[in-house]
């Protein structure tokens, strides 16, 4: 679900994903240091160094992103098999 709307020519995506089982994962822009897959618009990376957070550390780490880029979108995926659906950067 679109949980914050961003701006609509500048803001970076993030995605929220939550397995409803106490852990959580944030998603970002992934680094352009090479160019995407054929067919691959733009690529994701977590953006902590840790596999999973609780929920609230992902929406502390929202929080920060949000005071550095206030332009940006949150997306929320809720899988508990702990799919993202983006694509991941390698």
């Amino acid at each position: 679900m679109l949980r914050r709307r961003g701006a609509a020519e500048a803001g970076a995506i993030f995605v929220k994903l939550d397995r409803l089982d106490g852990r959580a994962a944030v998603y970002g822009p992934a680094p352009q240091t090479e160019e995407p897959p054929i067919g691959v618009d733009r690529q994701f990376a977590r953006v902590h160094a840790n596999d999973w957070l609780d929920p609230a550390g992902a929406e502390e780490r929202l929080k920060r992103e949000i005071m550095f880029d206030p332009d940006l979108w949150i997306v929320e995926i809720e899988d508990r098999e702990g799919r993202v659906f983006v694509d991941l950067a390698a």
